[in-house]
């Protein structure tokens, strides 16, 4: 074994009998990487599901019936990376596509949307014929315009066409932004384009907005249009829409995006670092799978942990205790902390008192109980945590955690 000093840092170096170097494990090439909406170096587990997003992309833009999706599944399973993944297929097929994300304090569907519609028919706009249905469709748009700003006046965009009266313009968000749905549909159509909107966070939008989101996506899905919308949120997604129109299940896919089972989490780990030449033992691989239970975030953050932490290859069990904490210290003081600190106190108390009870799902009148208070008393703490994204309720009066292993985390901000 040789230590060797260059530029300022030590590199070690692990020489078999022939001299050969097959071990070079720095940090500045640590091939994982843990972060919000990040593409892991290897996608594991995903490959059915993006296959048939590109069914339906490529479907959508000839004019066959394909139906928009949504990703639904808790924090750190990857649906925003899933996200970029559609929308990097979706320009490979000469889609627009434009991605927003929907905060718990949000700019108004209607300005938001304006925004990539107008984008889009501008960019047909510039092709040297443009066709009458984009020059309907930018008068349509208008027209929402001049409707919305009754209600949502902060809405500014000056387009250089007189307004298409008598559509879109009735201030009934759903009939109007259907409308405009349907006039940027038939212009896509004839500029032989599509347009795919990506949301995330869908869940977050107001329940009005969110109808009217669908009612226009059931508009154009009548018309074999070729808008798509694709959206990633919590699984209280699945009911929310269910609520705002009862055939919104009919309209939409809904791709439950889980953890990885353990054939795919190998993958996901051993891969990146077989690129580089790296090896694992296979006690440390399962090791890191139970510690994550195959979250493709954890599996990141592991991985970047034990990288940095190993001295050589194979990487051992040893190497994984010691990342192991590395790993939770960053996670609590990252991931977890940051959705905690937002929280009140008797939604801090709310969590605790599940976190007790275990993973979950957990009856409400359960944590009631390890509360010492009535389901009353606490049902609008309850709903609070719902509305934040923390818990959602997969089952009536059943209370889950969005955030993988949070009950975990509770109990050690506990001590």
């Amino acid at each position: 074994m040789a230590r060797i000093w260059y530029k300022g840092f030590t590199r070690l170096v692990v020489f078999k009998l022939t001299g050969e170097v097959f071990l070079n494990m720095k940090p500045q090439v640590n091939p994982y990487a843990p972060g919000a909406g990040r593409p892991p170096p290897e996608l594991a587990g995903r490959d059915a599901i993006l296959a048939e997003a590109r069914i339906a992309v490529q479907r959508n833009k000839l004019g066959r019936a394909a139906r928009s999706f949504m990703f639904v599944g808790l924090r750190g399973v990857g649906k925003t990376v899933l996200l970029n993944e559609v929308r990097i297929m979706a320009e490979e097929e000469g889609f627009i596509t434009e991605l927003i994300e929907v905060g718990t304090k949000h700019t108004h569907l209607s300005f938001t949307i304006i925004k990539i519609l107008r984008a889009a028919l501008l960019r047909m706009d510039r092709s040297k014929r443009v066709s009458e249905q984009v020059k309907r469709g930018l008068r349509v748009l208008k027209s929402f315009i001049g409707a919305a700003k009754i209600k949502y006046g902060d809405i500014e965009f000056s387009i250089d066409v007189d307004e298409e009266i008598g559509v879109a313009d009735s201030g009934m968000l759903a009939q109007d932004l259907a409308e405009v749905f349907v006039a940027v549909g038939e212009a896509a159509k004839a500029r032989k384009t599509a347009i795919v909107i990506l949301i995330d966070e869908i869940q977050n939008l107001p329940a009005e907005e969110f109808e009217a989101l669908i009612m226009a996506v059931h508009r154009t899905n009548q018309r074999d249009l070729p808008i798509m919308i694709v959206g990633a949120g919590l699984p209280s997604l699945i009911k929310m829409a269910s609520d705002a129109k009862s055939y919104a299940e009919r309209l939409f896919e809904y791709p439950k995006i889980n953890s990885l089972d353990r054939k795919e989490a190998r993958r996901a780990l051993v891969k990146p670092a077989i690129a580089s030449k790296i090896k694992f033992e296979n006690e440390a691989i399962e090791a890191i799978i139970e510690h994550t239970k195959g979250y493709p975030y954890f599996l990141q953050e592991w991985g970047h942990q034990v990288w940095n932490v190993a001295t050589k290859s194979p990487i051992t069990i040893a190497d994984v205790r010691k990342a192991s904490n590395l790993a939770i210290k960053r996670l609590d003081q990252n991931f977890f902390l940051s959705r905690y600190e937002r929280l009140s106190g008797p939604q801090k108390d709310y969590l605790r008192a599940m976190a007790e009870l275990g993973p979950g799902p957990h009856k409400a009148a359960d944590i009631a109980k390890a509360m010492k208070k009535t389901t009353r008393q606490i049902g609008s703490t309850r709903d609070g945590l719902i509305v934040n994204g923390m818990i959602y309720s997969p089952r009536h009066g059943m209370s889950a955690f969005t955030v993988p292993m949070f009950d975990e985390f509770m109990k050690r901000a506990r001590n």
